[in-house]
C-alpha cells in the first residue's frame, strides 16, 4: 500500500472501508485541532461519507463551507482559496466524483493549502487505481481508499496520514495503527488490498475505450441525451448521461431485464427518492437529474459488451419514451 500511495508504511492506516477512512480523516483531523474557532471547506458534490461527517461537525459548532462546482462538475481551485479563512482547519475535496467521474484539480488545491498552512484531505475512493498519482504530487495530508473499488474484498480500506499529523481516533482501545485506530486489524483483508494494488495491469486504456464507445454511440444514436461533465477531465471508467423524458429508475429496470447493471446514482444512495445531490449542485433541474444514469466500466468489460449495452439503451429509450407523458 505504501508503494502504491508513494508514502512510508507508517503513514498507512488500515480501515473497514472508504467510509471509515473519510470519517477518520475529516472528524479526526478537525477534532484534534486546538483552535477555539474551527472552519472546514468542502464541496457540495462530495460522497455522503464526507458530507455527513461535515454535518456532524456542524452539530459540534464547527462552521462548514460547501462549495458548488461549475456546470461541468469541476470545482475551481481559486474558489477553494477564496473560501479559506484564518480559522480554517481542513479542506476536503474529492479526487474524482463517484457519479460523474469528473477529476478535480490535482495539485493546485494542494499547493494552495500548503501555502496557507491548512490540512488537505482527498477522498480517493473512485480515483485510486484508475489514474496514476502519488500523495506527494497531490499535496495531500490525508487520502482515503476503499478496497472493493480496487477489486479487493468489501470491508477493507486505507487512509494515508502524513507523518507528524495528529488525528483524534474514532474508536478507543489498544494502540493499534500507531494509536490512530484501535482494534485488531483485519489482516487477511489488508493482505488482499495490498495484493490488489500490486496487481496493476494497464486497465485504464481499455476502460477509456469502453467508456468512450458507450458515450459516443449514445450521443450519436439516441436523441435528446446529455453527457454530464463531458467538458471536464474524467475518470476512464465512468460516464453519467441524462435521457430527456425518461425516469431514470425505469431505465435501470429496463436494462436490468436485458442483463445490464447500471445505476441512477451512487451506490450509497440506493433507495433514495431524491434526485442526485451531485447533479443538482452542477445545475441540473430535478427532472434532468432523475433522468440520469451512471455507467461504470469494470475489470473484464469489453467493447463488444459496450455495443450490446448501447443497443439495449436505444431499444429501452424508444419504449419508455413512447409511454412517457412528458416526452414529445
Amino acid at each position: 500500500m505504501a508503494r502504491f500511495l508513494g508514502c512510508a508504511p507508517k503513514e498507512v492506516v488500515f480501515t473497514s472501508g472508504g467510509t471509515e477512512a473519510d470519517n477518520l480523516a475529516v472528524l479526526g483531523a478537525v477534532r484534534a485541532s486546538t483552535r477555539p474557532e474551527r472552519h472546514v471547506v468542502t464541496t457540495a458534490i462530495e460522497h455522503p461519507a464526507v458530507l455527513n461527517a461535515c454535518r456532524q461537525l456542524e452539530r459540534e459548532s464547527v462552521e462548514v463551507t460547501y462549495l458548488r462546482p461549475e456546470r461541468d462538475g469541476w470545482v475551481s481551485p481559486e474558489a477553494v482559496r477564496a473560501a479559506i479563512r484564518p480559522d480554517t482547519v481542513l479542506v476536503s475535496v474529492m479526487h474524482a466524483n463517484n457519479e460523474t467521474g469528473v477529476i478535480q484539480a490535482v495539485g493546485e488545491i494542494g499547493r494552495i493549502t500548503r501555502e496557507l498552512a491548512v490540512l488537505f484531505h482527498r477522498d480517493g475512493v473512485q480515483a485510486a487505481g484508475k489514474i496514476p498519482f502519488s500523495v506527494n504530487n497531490l499535496g495531500v495530508d490525508l487520502y482515503s481508499i476503499s478496497g472493493h473499488k480496487l477489486n479487493a474484498p468489501k470491508g477493507v480500506g486505507a487512509l494515508y496520514v502524513r507523518k507528524g499529523l495528529t488525528l483524534q481516533p474514532l474508536q478507543f482501545g489498544g494502540r493499534h495503527e500507531n494509536g490512530r485506530r484501535a482494534g485488531t486489524e483485519n489482516v487477511p483483508a489488508a493482505i488482499a488490498l495490498g495484493a490488489a494494488v500490486a496487481y496493476r495491469e494497464d486497465e485504464a486504456k481499455l476502460f477509456s475505450q469502453v467508456r468512450y464507445r458507450i458515450e459516443r454511440r449514445v450521443a450519436a444514436e439516441i436523441p435528446h441525451v446529455m453527457v454530464n461533465g463531458w467538458t471536464a477531465p474524467r475518470l476512464p471508467n465512468t460516464v453519467n448521461i441524462s435521457f430527456d423524458g425518461i425516469e431514470g429508475e425505469s431505465l435501470v429496470i429496463a436494462l436490468d431485464l436485458r442483463g445490464f447493471a447500471v445505476s441512477s446514482g451512487s451506490a450509497c444512495s440506493s433507495g433514495a427518492v431524491e434526485p442526485s445531490h451531485v447533479l443538482i449542485a452542477m445545475g441540473l433541474a430535478p427532472e434532468q437529474a432523475k433522468a440520469s444514469l451512471r455507467f461504470s466500466v469494470g475489470l473484464g468489460n469489453t467493447v463488444e459488451q459496450a455495443d450490446a449495452l448501447v443497443d439495449a439503451i436505444a431499444a429501452s429509450c424508444v419504449h419508455l419514451r413512447r409511454l412517457s407523458p412528458v416526452y414529445v
